[in-house]
């Protein structure tokens, strides 16, 4: 039997995809390297992990936006066998300490303009072990958090040579995210890497998001919100040049992005949307690379549906929640749909 793992997907775009595009807005300006460079930098990071005792079964935790190194987390912690989970940096920070708690993590990694969050709770969690800060600086910013490392210190010491576990039981944890209602602490879900896999497999399928190394694909979702709404995962296995925003991308980053990396699919909720079509027509962006658009969170307006469809862009509208991994159904026109009315489709979407 194959094994539904995280491992495999990696695997994959390194072999067939190696020379592929990663582009990550760093702290310091863009970062830019290939499925190769990832994943090196992937095996030195679970060489790392090991060497910090982590090991099968442990939950390893981030508070961290869309870049690179928080990709690189999304395999080499699974792949290795122990979980991550992704940390709301929205939450308020008494939640962030009950769930860090109620997780039982055993490692934080962090990037280093939310290291006051976790500062500010240190003496609340009991699990933690190690504090590892996220930066492209050579020195690690001034902090109370002990025992603390760098990132990149840890990586350049590791070997680069790692041999992901085959052994591992597909139903096993991979990843964990807390979802927060209106009442109540917030709770937490597992997904396993067979839940992953698949998910990652149907939302690529060509009559729903039709992910495809053709495709460069930008993170918009937070990658700590159901892991960027699943995409990642898919966008790595199959292959796409992959486009991080970084930390607190406003409307015109990502206009600028769109525009210099001619992104061709992304998700977003309509509020975002809707301040990326009003930038780009105030000052004239180019974003005709966009081919297709996913709406979630809440049902977009009629203004967010007519200015794609205006600028010939297909409108998707998605819906899911943080317990099913996380989408559930997509609404997209069906080609027997093409010759409707406008205010059929857009009644339908």
């Amino acid at each position: 039997m194959y094994p539904l793992l995280i491992k495999n997907m990696l695997e994959r775009a390194t072999r067939l995809f190696p020379q592929k595009e990663i582009y990550s807005r760093d702290f310091s300006g863009p970062f830019k390297y290939t499925y190769k460079d990832m994943y090196e930098r992937v095996c030195r990071l679970a060489n790392a992990l090991e060497g910090l005792g982590v090991g099968r079964g442990d939950r390893i935790a981030t508070l961290a936006w869309n870049n690179h190194r928080h990709l690189e987390l999304y395999f080499a912690v699974p792949s290795m066998g122990a979980a991550l989970h992704t940390l709301n940096i929205r939450l308020f920070a008494d939640q962030l300490a009950y769930i860090i708690n109620h997780a039982g993590d055993k490692a934080i990694f962090i990037d280093e303009d939310v290291m006051p969050v976790i500062e500010s709770i240190k003496d609340k969690v009991k699990t933690l072990k190690q504090f590892i800060i996220m930066t492209d600086k050579d020195r690690i910013p001034e902090t109370t958090l002990s025992p603390v490392f760098s990132y990149e210190d840890l990586l350049r010491k590791a070997s680069v040579e790692y041999s992901f576990p085959d052994s591992l039981d597909e139903n096993s944890p991979a990843n964990i995210c807390y979802t927060t209602g209106t009442t109540g602490l917030p709770k937490g879900c597992v997904f396993s890497h067979r839940n992953i896999y698949l998910h990652s497999l149907v939302v690529s399928l060509p009559d729903v998001f039709d992910i495809s190394e053709e495709d460069t694909v930008m993170h918009v979702p937070p990658m700590f919100h159901v892991m960027a709404w699943g995409f990642p995962y898919p966008a790595t296995w199959f292959g796409t040049k992959q486009v991080l925003p970084g930390s607190r991308p406003d409307a015109r980053t990502l206009c600028e992005l769109i525009q210099s990396e001619k992104v061709t699919f992304m998700a977003a909720v309509p509020t975002v949307l809707e301040g990326i079509l009003d930038l780009a027509r105030k000052e004239k962006f180019d974003i005709s690379s966009l081919k297709r658009v996913d709406s979630g969170g809440v049902p977009p307006p009629r203004s967010v549906l007519k200015g794609l469809v205006e600028m010939g862009i297909l409108a998707i509208n998605g819906y899911g929640m943080t317990e099913t991994c996380p989408v559930i159904s997509v609404n997209i026109l069906k080609d027997r749909m093409k010759n409707w009315s406008s205010e059929q489709k857009y009644n339908h979407l």
